[in-house]
């Protein structure tokens, strides 16, 4: 019985939360892979798109319930979330024409767009700060949890409850089918095919007739759904906050870098990696080694290698550390 309350334990407080964050990540880390291989850029305002698409979804999540639509058990904002993609994807198809295209043309350096990326940063988080305001927004309705605490102590007779929150469950479905749904578009069909053309021979692909400016267009449309999808999830699943889509920047970053910058497969890996790493470190395993280790044993200390409030260093020395001794990454994407 001990075991199997430790057992409960991990995956209630270890095993799920970050699988749900991993998936949020690896959907982030997606999109950065993809303006790094096709755009060649790193794209700053990455954490303030997120945001912005969130707070589109939000926004239209309201309108949604004033009407009195909703999915039932499902949030109302699994149907808000296609115009969230939308917006963010005009967005950011605007500000490539406002902004990075001018440099695109020059073959300006990486470090121009990098700096170009945080004005646009910065302008966009303002944005969002006037639309949303600062303070957390809790946009989650229908039904709540799939497995109860309470239900399942009941059911299995163990000391340690086991719950599986609704959008635990939404986060890990609706990731696993945009997931499956981009390898499936750039790998099958004529525009992914040519996004990866243009990837991997940018020249090449131009006097094979592939027009630029469309393989832009798309890149940024299928980043917004990336970005967008992302951020809507881990909203749900914790609350919306301007400034923690901020803070994710470094996170997802990490993530993409720690799988090989410019490789897919890598940005997922990273994702879970990152997640895993995190929650890992940042765990109180006290209880868990009390069921584990005999009572002679037992500890006295928390057993928690570093406070949550620092879990940010967590990805920052992953960052780093991958940087030093394997810059191309788990899986040999472009060194950065």
């Amino acid at each position: 019985m001990d075991f199997l309350n430790a057992l409960v334990m991990l995956t209630n407080f270890v095993i799920i939360p970050a699988s749900v964050y991993g998936a949020q990540l690896a959907l982030g880390a997606l999109a950065i892979t993809l303006i790094y291989s096709i755009l060649r850029f790193s794209n700053f305002a990455h954490g303030d798109s997120m945001a912005f698409g969130t707070v589109v979804t939000i926004g239209v999540t309201a309108l949604f319930q004033s009407w009195g639509l909703h999915l039932g058990p499902l949030p109302t904002a699994l149907i808000a979330l296609p115009f969230g993609v939308i917006a963010t994807a005009l967005l950011m198809i605007g500000t490539d024409i406002a902004v990075y295209r001018f440099y695109r043309v020059k073959r300006a350096a990486p470090i121009v767009f990098v700096m170009a990326s945080m004005g646009v940063m910065f302008v966009m988080n303002g944005v969002v700060r006037f639309l949303a305001g600062t303070k957390d927004i809790s946009f989650d309705d229908g039904v709540r949890f799939v497995i109860k605490a309470a239900e399942f102590k009941k059911w299995s007779g163990l000391d340690q409850p086991l719950a599986l929150r609704s959008t635990s469950l939404i986060t890990l479905v609706v990731a696993v089918a945009v997931v499956a749904w981009l390898f499936w578009f750039l790998g099958k069909t004529r525009t992914g095919k040519s996004m990866r053309a243009f990837s991997d021979n940018e020249d090449l692909a131009l006097l094979s007739g592939i027009a630029p400016n469309r393989v832009v267009m798309v890149t940024w449309a299928i980043v917004a759904l990336l970005t967008t999808t992302a951020g809507v999830l881990y909203g749900l699943d914790k609350a919306y906050s301007p400034f923690t889509y901020f803070q994710l920047l470094l996170p997802t970053f990490a993530a993409a870098i720690v799988g090989g910058l410019g490789s897919p497969l890598g940005a997922i890996a990273g994702g879970f990696v990152v997640a895993f790493s995190e929650v890992v470190v940042t765990y109180v395993w006290k209880q868990v080694a009390a069921y584990l280790l005999p009572a002679a044993l037992e500890p006295t200390s928390l057993m928690q290698i570093m406070s949550t409030e620092y879990k940010v260093a967590v990805s920052f020395a992953i960052l780093v550390v991958v940087l030093l001794f394997k810059p191309t990454g788990l899986f040999k994407g472009q060194s950065v």
